[in-house]
């Protein structure tokens, strides 16, 4: 008799947990938000008919007519750089004259220097394991909080997919800018399938698929940061990530249990230096929130970053198609070519930070 309770218990959680996730992410389980309407679109995709990587990455035939797509101009280089004070705000007005491009350390001649807002294509690559992220456990509620919560925050002309991966990643639902797939994709964030989590694979996997579309475009990685099990190595999902040219903006899962933690374990240091090489290498950035009142202040500085930049065009003075990879540098300086001093409203010295790829793979001659 205690078994059969036991078991009629259960069955009335898992039910309770779908309904649940239907109606969107909770800050806790006692929680309840508005239930959203259903599709009412004839083409939505169902569940069991959507894409899988790497067996297919079929785009919207809508999207993909109106998406912008990658050309390349082998004598051209284009740059996007962002320049952030130490309050993480997007510095604008930086006349054209004070940035200085440095590849392999040679100076280059800088052609032009833009500035503007446009659209965004996002790829929000979310781990979702059974490793941390367990039904109604403190990382599955910070999971779905961070998806919703950015989710939330994209303008009508963002184009944005959702890539979940534990074992292997899966398209949930690709580039587009119907946000009813967008948000039918994040209502199949349930129950976790595997305990692995292969982010190397997953991350890499999304950047090379992302890396023929042109203008304003991001990973946004809501991960631990720990890889169990990917087929590439590190070192190797590094470089990848540096050819690439996409930038990746990294959001760390669990920071209050590290928080509140008698000590750090050895693997969560590791993904930290991890995560923040591949922000810095790629041009984006590196988060670790601790609360959940920090949210909104990452998902805003991402989105300044991304829709307000300086694009930089020069011409290496390197012509050689070697197919090697050519190290960037992005300096403000001054007339003298020293550091630019920048200072605030009162007059005093203010840090900043420059934010661009580490450098692109020269293109290679075709014999």
């Amino acid at each position: 008799m205690r078994r059969l309770i036991t078991a009629l218990y259960a069955f009335a959680l898992l039910a309770c947990a779908g309904l649940v996730l239907a109606q969107g992410p909770l800050k806790n389980p006692n929680e309840t938000v508005a239930k959203p309407k259903k599709s009412t679109d004839p083409d939505a995709p169902k569940e069991e008919s959507l894409p899988k990587i790497p067996s297919a990455y079929k785009k919207d035939k809508q999207d993909l007519a109106n998406a912008p797509m990658y050309k390349t101009d082998v004598d051209l280089v284009t740059l996007d750089v962002s320049v952030i004070d130490n309050k993480g705000q997007f510095m604008p007005g930086i006349p054209a004259g004070n940035f200085r491009v440095l590849e392999d350390n040679v100076p280059q001649q800088v052609r032009k220097v833009d500035m503007g807002q446009a659209p965004m294509t996002v790829a929000m690559v979310v781990e979702f394991s059974q490793k941390f992220q367990q039904m109604y456990s403190w990382a599955w509620f910070q999971t779905l909080q961070m998806v919703y919560g950015f989710v939330s925050t994209l303008q009508p002309d963002d184009y944005a997919a959702i890539i979940a991966y534990d074992i292997k990643p899966e398209i949930l639902s690709d580039f587009t800018t119907d946000r009813t797939k967008t948000q039918e994709a994040l209502r199949r964030l349930t129950i976790p399938a595997w305990r692995e989590a292969n982010m190397f694979d997953a991350v890499t996997d999304t950047a090379d698929r992302m890396s023929g579309i042109e203008g304003r475009k991001a990973i946004v990685l809501i991960t631990t940061g720990i890889d169990t099990f990917s087929k590439i190595t590190y070192d190797t999902a590094r470089k990848k990530l540096q050819e690439s040219g996409v930038p990746v903006y990294s959001i760390a899962l669990m920071g209050m249990q590290k928080q509140m933690a008698a000590s750090v374990p050895i693997e969560f240091l590791q993904a930290e230096n991890e995560l923040k090489t591949f922000a810095k290498e790629t041009g984006g950035t590196a988060y670790f929130p601790v609360f959940e009142a920090e949210y909104g202040g990452i998902f805003q500085r991402i989105q300044q970053a991304l829709r307000n930049q300086y694009v930089i065009s020069y011409a290496p003075s390197n012509k050689a198609h070697d197919g090697t990879f050519r190290k960037i540098k992005v300096e403000l300086v001054d007339k003298e070519g020293k550091p630019l001093p920048v200072k605030d409203e009162k007059g005093k010295p203010l840090k900043y930070q420059v934010i661009a790829k580490a450098g692109y793979k020269a293109p290679r001659e075709v014999e």
